[in-house]
């Protein structure tokens, strides 16, 4: 197989853009259409992490978990560089970069078009998404980039942890308030539901099914359609979460553009910065692609419940945390795109780690 093979997108994938569309307009007119539906299935929650989201994002995790060799997961730490780019990333730029793109857009770019109070709250709204690192799509994203999976399931938990520490701290000293309360179980909660289920399903199906039946029958016969169960669930998360803010979009169509844009150009700016410093330090793709969209991506169930805790349901800032979701999916398989026709950019990994990423 050559290289320029192995990273083309299949016909499902390759036309991912349209579906995504489809399901942006299907969910929006079905929030609109069936508005007490939206309402209810947004109310199934606990300590603010939404059920149906959490079974739906297991959908899209657990066939990806299915084909990661959980046994050479430990090799990912022979990859330090990776690993500290991120954190570097996450949590020493991109918070301070979001804050620089709020503050010249709202406070400089958009002023003659806001209100001064409003402003200041779609402000608190988007560096809320900065100092919340993406943990559970941010697999999907790796996956369709044919990332090295045992690497991102390591970046993956080294979030979650650090998050636990650094959100509240760094939240106060961006947003300047005093006590800003550290949303501790939404953040444990969805950790366990969106990566923690998955992954554990993941690894005793994987490894009871390759006991009984064999390698071979494993990758040959129950992996072979697993990647559009992927998809699917994906593109139904989609239709679920524009079916719970579409009266949003439409409410307040300026606000969410004026939120939407340096939004988009904050994830842009991150994954550039981090793409470019990967290369110069020699990381493989399989390494850079996970790091780079860890690094632009942002974990917006966290943002919208502390926005909402703080401020208030329909404050400025959680219409920026919900704007997060808007563009999130949009944005990051833009960015997929580019990672997969830029690949030839970066060396190739190894043959022992090549296994890991599951496109054999």
């Amino acid at each position: 197989m050559t290289a320029q093979k192995e990273y083309e997108l299949g016909f499902f994938h390759k036309y991912l853009t349209i579906w995504v569309a489809l399901g942006i307009l299907l969910g929006v007119g079905l929030g609109r259409v069936i508005p007490g539906a939206a309402e209810f299935l947004s109310e199934i929650q606990v300590a603010q992490v939404n059920i149906p989201i959490a079974i739906l994002l297991f959908g899209m995790m657990y066939p990806i978990m299915l084909q990661i060799d959980f046994s050479e997961v430990v090799n990912a730490v022979k990859a330090p560089r990776a690993v500290i780019l991120t954190l570097a990333v996450n949590w020493l730029i991109k918070p301070f970069s979001m804050f620089f793109f709020a503050w010249l857009f709202m406070r400089v770019i958009w002023a003659p078009f806001l209100d001064f109070d409003l402003a200041g709250e779609y402000m608190a709204g988007m560096i809320l998404l900065g100092i919340a690192p993406c943990t559970a799509m941010v697999l999907v994203f790796s996956y369709l980039a044919k990332g090295f999976m045992g690497l991102t399931l390591v970046l993956v938990a080294i979030n979650s942890l650090t998050m636990l520490v650094l959100y509240a701290p760094l939240g106060n000293y961006l947003l300047g308030v005093a006590d800003m309360p550290i949303p501790f179980w939404t953040i444990f909660l969805s950790i366990m539901l969106y990566v923690g289920v998955s992954l554990v399903a993941g690894y005793i199906t994987r490894k009871r099914l390759i006991a009984t039946r064999g390698i071979d029958w494993y990758e040959r016969v129950f992996l072979k359609h697993m990647g559009t169960i992927s998809i699917v669930s994906l593109l139904a998360t989609l239709v679920y979460l524009f079916m719970l803010q579409g009266e949003v979009i439409i409410n307040n169509p300026l606000g969410v553009v004026l939120i939407a844009i340096p939004l988009t150009l904050q994830i842009m700016v991150i994954f550039g910065v981090t793409y470019l410093v990967a290369k110069l330090v020699g990381l493989t793709y399989e390494e850079a692609a996970p790091a780079s969209l860890t690094g632009a991506s942002n974990h917006f169930e966290v943002a919208i419940a502390t926005a909402v805790t703080i401020f208030g349901l329909g404050s400025g800032a959680a219409l920026s945390a919900v704007v997060g979701v808007l563009i999130e999916v949009p944005v990051m398989l833009l960015l997929v795109t580019i990672c997969l026709r830029t690949a030839g950019w970066f060396p190739k990994m190894s043959a022992y780690s090549r296994g890991l990423n599951n496109n054999k």
